[in-house]
């Protein structure tokens, strides 16, 4: 399964950056150097050798292979702009919350006599603070896709299955199929 939950959180808080990131390669395996310390843990980051990255970063290379331009543009992505990005994820997570639309089949578990088919729905829900920070809490702390859908299904269940738990009391909720998925600050 694709992160696709995870990914989106990560495109949600780069939408708050105020510079683009580098474009180049050189560029970029510059920033890679400085952030990292060094161009052997560059290196070790981005699977090459310590004799490619000094080429790029004195511009004696320019066109990475695309698998390589990739890992550079990922590894750029994850380290820029850190203070936005903490940011972004304290308002989400003190005071505006964060919308979760989804396309996926949603799961129940209910009282007696009431339907448990689970069926496709595309849901667009505001979900409070408290469910942002669970969410960007366990993705820093290296959760897994699941884990992550299971919080933001726990987040939905409340919100938007049971009302802010103003009715459906014993409502469970689960993603059974996640189509798609995507996340906004």
């Amino acid at each position: 399964m694709a992160d696709q939950l995870g990914d989106s959180l990560d495109r949600a808080v780069e939408k708050a950056f105020t510079r683009p990131i580098p474009k180049s390669a050189q560029a970029q395996m510059k920033y890679l150097v400085k952030q990292l310390k060094g161009t052997k843990a560059t290196a070790r980051a981005l699977g090459v050798s310590q004799r490619t990255v000094e080429r790029y970063v004195k511009g004696e290379l320019k066109r990475p292979r695309r698998d390589l331009a990739a890992r550079m543009e990922r590894e750029v992505r994850k380290r820029w702009q850190p203070q936005i990005r903490a940011r972004a994820k304290k308002k989400a997570a003190t005071t505006d919350g964060i919308v979760v639309a989804t396309r996926a089949r949603f799961g129940y578990t209910a009282a007696p006599g009431s339907t448990d088919d689970a069926r496709v729905r595309h849901i667009s829900q505001a979900l409070p603070p408290q469910w942002a920070e669970r969410l960007f809490a366990a993705r820093d702390a290296g959760a897994t896709e699941q884990q992550l859908l299971d919080i933001a299904a726990q987040g939905l269940g409340q919100m938007y299955f049971r009302d802010n738990d103003r009715r459906a009391h014993d409502l469970l909720v689960e993603f059974t199929d996640v189509e798609e998925i995507e996340v906004e600050l």
